[in-house]
């Protein structure tokens, strides 16, 4: 488990993180969602052992990761911009990992590299942006640490690979209980991996949720209302349920309620609308029910 208790980070009179507390979970993916500067690079930094925090503390099962080798063999930290030895053959690369951590698997690694179409023999500095992702993506799961951190590592990866990758991660965490931490500016590259999500404004936690139980307290609906009967069904569910978004195409109108989802079935049968779906909701959708009603606009925060 990690524990990240009223941490806060400065550079000179930039305050990066101010008193954040989090807690993560073994055995779960969490995902850190925020803008460019929101504090999800400084965070992880943090988290890894590489920045010290000026205030608060952060332990990973127990003990402290700064200037701790130990804590540090439990975790792999992928920047954004990753380093990489140049002159080095992805091979040389699985070496030096192998060095560094007693677990490398180096077998799964050179067998990885195949499937995933990396010659292991040629210089890493003739690798395009991607390929450089997916390797030190590899280099990380091979590793088989328990925690594995992620700063926008999926960023420049086709769907494709993306998947590929995604289902490495699933299969580790079933198989090893490997716990991904993935930072990240988009929404929609989390939504089909993460459990649990946090989203960061300014170096604060906006909103920390399993995604399950996000969902269950919100219910997106698509009705037609009975002729002549619009304005006054809609006002009766504005009355019974908070709603957090309504708009109208034509006849047709979509409304995002708080509310359980069998409460919400069971009133919409009782005003007998001429057409009624309950409709999926996406991750992008709660965010912004779950902010605006807290006071911010994430689609000014998230979605540009």
């Amino acid at each position: 488990m990690i524990e990240i208790n009223n941490v806060s980070k400065s550079f000179d009179d930039i305050k990066a993180i101010h008193e954040i507390s989090l807690t993560i979970k073994e055995g779960q993916v969490f995902g850190l969602v925020g803008t460019n500067g929101a504090g999800k690079s400084t965070l992880l930094r943090m988290m890894a052992g590489v920045l010290k925090q000026d205030a608060g503390s952060i332990s990973i099962d127990g003990e402290a990761v700064f200037d701790n080798p130990k804590a540090k063999q439990n975790l792999v930290f992928i920047a954004d911009d990753q380093f990489f030895f140049l002159n080095d053959s992805a091979r040389m690369m699985a070496d030096y990992y192998r060095n560094v951590y007693e677990h490398f698997d180096q077998d799964r690694f050179l067998k990885l590299l195949g499937e995933f179409g990396l010659d292991e023999k040629r210089k890493i500095r003739n690798y395009s942006k991607g390929m450089k992702r997916q390797l030190a993506l590899l280099l990380g799961i091979c590793a088989n640490t328990k925690y594995l951190f992620c700063d926008e590592s999926f960023d420049g990866l086709d769907p494709v690979m993306r998947q590929s990758v995604k289902s490495l991660f699933a299969s580790d965490m079933v198989e090893r209980g490997l716990t991904p931490v993935i930072a990240s500016h988009n929404l929609r590259e989390l939504e089909d991996i993460c459990d649990h999500v946090g989203l960061l404004h300014k170096g604060g936690v906006l909103l920390s949720e399993d995604l399950e139980n996000l969902k269950l307290g919100i219910q997106r609906i698509q009705v037609v209302f009975r002729d002549g009967k619009e304005k006054e069904d809609a006002e009766r569910i504005a009355q019974k349920f908070k709603v957090l978004d309504h708009s109208a195409t034509g006849k047709v109108e979509s409304f995002t309620l708080r509310g359980e989802e069998q409460n919400i079935n069971a009133f919409m049968r009782e005003l007998e609308p001429k057409y009624y779906e309950p409709l999926p909701l996406t991750l992008e959708e709660i965010f912004i029910a779950e902010t605006e009603s807290a006071g911010y606009d994430i689609r000014k925060l998230i979605l540009g």
